[in-house]
């Protein structure tokens, strides 16, 4: 694995051993990025379920402002470590090694506000409306935001009526649903 475009193109992601990690492949990564190209752009991205951190560095290469990257696996974590080194992206980066609610709950404590959001939870966690829910009601989202969610196929977000999901991609056997703020006037 590597990073697609931008000022870190081509430096080695390393992932955890073993598959309890998912990294978004390459092709995937790259055909995202060429959707949400303009959102990145000084973006305050926040990365739950970092895994390799691969999302978040990828926006940063591609001028997001900074990154979040939240993961509760120590394997995991001690890879994104290596990436945010190896990439030389580490100090536009915050690594938080939490479950993801604690995580939410302390930026939200911080003020903290993103413009572009990743979620990649395990497959076995269906509830990534609830995780969209949970960053609204906390305050996390800024007005214009993107939430780029990635599930296993035919298992799309159940989101409230606060959200639109306006794009959907398929590759494979994995999704990519689209979200941003159903009502773009009101601030969340």
């Amino acid at each position: 694995m590597r990073i697609i475009g931008g000022s870190a193109r081509g430096r080695s992601i390393v992932a955890p051993p073993g598959s309890k990690t998912r990294p978004t492949q390459d092709y995937v990564r790259e055909s995202l990025f060429n959707i949400i190209r303009w959102d990145v752009q000084d973006a305050s991205v926040l990365d739950l379920f970092a895994g390799t951190g691969a999302l978040s560095l990828e926006a940063l290469s591609r001028g997001a402002k900074d990154a979040v990257l939240i993961d509760m696996d120590r394997d995991a974590c001690n890879a994104i470590r290596k990436n945010m080194e190896t990439s030389r992206l580490g100090d536009q980066c915050r690594l938080i090694s939490r479950d993801y609610r604690q995580a939410i709950d302390a930026l939200a404590r911080e003020g903290q506000k993103f413009d572009v959001v990743f979620i990649d939870p395990p497959y076995k966690m269906e509830n990534t409306g609830e995780m969209c829910a949970a960053l609204y009601d906390k305050g996390l989202l800024s007005q214009h935001f993107l939430i780029v969610v990635e599930h296993r196929r035919g298992m799309a977000p159940l989101l409230d009526l606060r959200f639109e999901a306006f794009d959907l991609r398929k590759y494979g056997d994995t999704e990519i649903t689209f979200v941003r703020n159903a009502n773009r006037e009101e601030a969340p």
